[in-house]
């Protein structure tokens, strides 16, 4: 098996055959929207209840997109699993006396799990985002208003990237527990804990979640998230930046090392 497009079809077939990870994905789209439609509609309800500072830099596009902190531990365990289970069963062997250019073989295996991420975050953030904006009434906005459908696209991506920064990351590190210890703690607490001390703020602003979510902002201040050194597409560069030296590292360490 050594063309390319016959390896793109065999990380096809390994990930939509394997039930976990289409629960994976299809569990980040539900569970996303869920929480998107539950925090918007209380959004509504409580609105003018909030003080006045928090009602003006009040940014209903990304109150629908409330629902990103749970769905983006899916796609991490998404990205873990599809590259994690080569190793947890003892399949990279196989795969690799399959196709021995184990840069082809990796690339092709983000490639596909990549772009299947992709497709579900769209699909997640367009429903998060119509959805919630019908719940937030007199409060919403619409795709068409200024920087809007840039912010919906990128949610898209955002999860999209969570998802192949968790391949490379398990690439390196050849295990499924050691990549969720430590990816899944990251993201969800010392990231958030970080964003909050006032000298560590500065580091955790490049952290790959904090930059990379700011294109899911209209309103610069959203949320008392506060004005950062870098603008939505800025932001998502440096998520990229990420990426790419988690994928470059992945495939470093799968072709000095033996399987």
């Amino acid at each position: 098996m050594g063309s390319l497009p016959a390896v793109l079809r065999s990380e096809w077939t390994k990930i939509r055959t394997v039930s976990s990870t289409t629960w994976t994905l299809a569990t980040a789209l539900v569970v996303t929207v869920a929480l998107s439609a539950a925090v918007s509609a209380l959004m509504t309800s409580q609105f003018d209840n909030l003080p006045e500072i928090e009602r003006a830099a009040f940014d209903p596009t990304l109150t629908s997109f409330s629902g990103m902190v749970l769905g983006q531990l899916a796609m991490v365990v998404f990205g873990v699993m599809v590259v994690g289970t080569e190793y947890s069963t003892g399949m990279i062997r196989t795969s690799l006396a399959a196709v021995p250019r184990r840069t082809t073989f990796l690339l092709s295996k983000i490639t596909v799990a990549g772009l299947l991420a992709l497709l579900v975050g769209l699909a997640t953030s367009f429903l998060s985002f119509f959805i919630g904006q019908a719940l937030l009434g007199g409060h919403r906005t619409g795709i068409g208003e200024p920087n809007v459908l840039r912010a919906v696209v990128g949610a898209g991506l955002y999860m999209a990237l969570i998802a192949v920064f968790s391949m490379g990351v398990t690439a390196m590190l050849r295990s499924t527990v050691l990549s969720l210890g430590i990816l899944v703690p990251f993201f969800f607490l010392i990231s958030q804990i970080l964003i909050v001390v006032p000298k560590a703020k500065e580091v955790a602003r490049y952290f790959p979640d904090r930059a990379g979510s700011k294109i899911m902002q209209v309103v610069p201040d959203a949320m008392g998230r506060g004005e950062a050194p870098y603008g939505p597409w800025g932001g998502l560069g440096i998520m990229v930046l990420w990426v790419l030296a988690a994928v470059i590292g992945g495939c470093l360490v799968l072709r000095r090392r033996d399987a």
